[in-house]
């Protein structure tokens, strides 16, 4: 978790802001262990903004998407095939679940997974549900390998 501190007005503002990518670049989806960083912008250029995808190493369906924002702030993240998450109120919450930046614990906070996340097993499908659920308008070019 980062030590910069945003209002939650201000998170879930930026959330919502439309996103859009840098450059015209092909990124390819990461292999076992790997991962990719995108850079993505607000149309005006004020904001700038960071799709991560990070692939496990050992358990091949742990998968995480992430978006962060002045390069520390994680607003959202999506964690699929991983453990249990445990809420600082001490609650579990089961794999997969989305954590959301909350003022005053970052992404310390997970929540299970809504409807929106229509197959979690489907990693590309959930890649671009996630895209989606954090307002990325103009989606990076992500090949599979």
């Amino acid at each position: 978790m980062s030590d910069i501190q945003i209002s939650q007005n201000e998170a879930d503002k930026l959330l919502k802001e439309k996103k859009y990518r840098m450059d015209e670049l092909n990124h390819v989806f990461p292999e076992s262990g790997g991962n990719l960083n995108i850079p993505l912008k607000t149309k005006d250029h004020k904001e700038d903004f960071m799709l991560d995808i990070r692939r496990g190493r050992i358990e091949l369906k742990k998968n995480t998407f992430q978006a962060r924002v002045r390069k520390e702030i994680v607003l959202a993240r999506l964690d699929l095939g991983g453990p249990p998450h445990r809420n600082p109120d001490g609650e579990e919450i089961v794999c997969p679940h989305l954590h959301l930046y909350r003022e005053g614990y970052g992404d310390k906070w997970a929540y299970a997974l809504t409807n929106y996340f229509t197959n979690p097993s489907d990693i590309w499908l959930t890649l671009e549900e996630f895209m989606n659920y954090c307002n990325i308008i103009e989606k990076p070019n992500i090949l599979r390998k």
